[in-house]
């Protein structure tokens, strides 16, 4: 398996391309799952685990791995299909997500693929509210589910969402009322958990799923004579989404000289130096790692008293 990832550090450069790598991988049953290259650490076959008292029936324990304790996690179980029952020489994928970094128990990792965001779909609207996925595509005519890693780890771990006192004034937030942000995410937990943050600050939140989606519905504006800049504060932007990543998303607005006043914030649980890069790259103003609700809010209030609203 030292094989499968030896070159994902070479593979980030296919960010901001729209396109992406997935690491393709099976629990129980042959249905094919994905995760996106550029969260994975590392892949290993299943260490020694050390069973944690009271913790989460999802943590199967926890593994030292070059130094570090990382919780390990049955996919399978997280994802509401109960324990994985195969576990001879089980697989556990190294992740980092929100600066956190956790493994995650799967029977078998199969190989990498390259895609284009094009071909990463939204799940099918039949699935229903309760499922885990955040997308799915097709490889070699089979179905691969991506699953919503954000809801998983926000039901293990749940992180605080609550904005501390003093961070937003009352000013701030009599001003807040006339404003409206555009948010653009593709997990429901993350939409929710930005959108609530938001409207605790007092601004009115619009709400898209993906970067096509959001880019479509600046257009529409544009084409009505709006400018995006006077109509939001700010657009908010996760970066892995299905159609188009937020970095592509990002460049498109730069290119259109009707939107390309518009304040880009790209939050997301991708990690490392990287995406300073990759912001400046794609004309983005901030940079902003999930899920901080103080450091969220206080970007928005910085933005709202450099508009100077009366």
């Amino acid at each position: 398996m030292a094989g499968v990832m030896d070159s994902v550090n070479q593979r980030t450069q296919l960010v901001g391309q729209n396109r992406l790598e997935l690491l393709l991988f099976r629990l129980d049953g042959q249905q094919l799952y994905g995760i996106n290259v550029f969260k994975v650490r590392e892949v290993l076959q299943c260490p020694k685990l050390t069973v944690m008292p009271k913790s989460s029936p999802v943590v199967c324990g926890v593994a030292n791995i070059r130094g570090a304790t990382i919780p390990i996690l049955d996919l399978a179980m997280a994802t509401g299909s109960g324990r994985l029952l195969d576990q001879s020489n089980p697989f556990v994928i190294i992740t980092e997500y929100n600066t956190k970094t956790q493994g995650f128990l799967v029977r078998s990792v199969e190989r990498i693929v390259n895609m284009n965001w094009e071909e990463i779909h939204p799940p099918p609207k039949g699935t229903g509210r309760d499922h885990y996925l955040t997308a799915v595509t097709r490889v070699d005519n089979q179905l691969v589910e991506i699953i919503d890693v954000e809801k998983i780890l926000a039901e293990v771990a749940p992180t605080p969402e609550a904005i501390s006192v003093g961070v937003v004034d009352v000013e701030t937030q009599h001003k807040a009322l006339s404003l409206r942000v555009l948010t653009v995410d593709d997990s429901s937990v993350a939409r929710k958990q930005v959108t609530r943050c938001l409207q605790t600050i007092g601004v009115e939140v619009v709400a898209l799923n993906d970067g096509r989606q959001a880019l479509d519905y600046l257009r529409k504006l544009v084409d009505e004579g709006k400018k995006p800049e006077e109509e939001f504060l700010m657009m908010i932007s996760d970066i892995e989404m299905p159609e188009m990543d937020g970095y592509t998303l990002t460049a498109e607005i730069r290119g259109d000289p009707r939107m390309q006043k518009l304040h880009i914030i790209l939050h997301t649980s991708l990690s490392g130096v990287f995406n300073q890069a990759m912001v400046k790259k794609v004309g983005a103003d901030d940079f902003l790692a999930k899920f901080r609700p103080d450091d969220l809010a206080s970007r928005v209030v910085d933005r709202i008293k450099a508009a100077d609203i009366s």
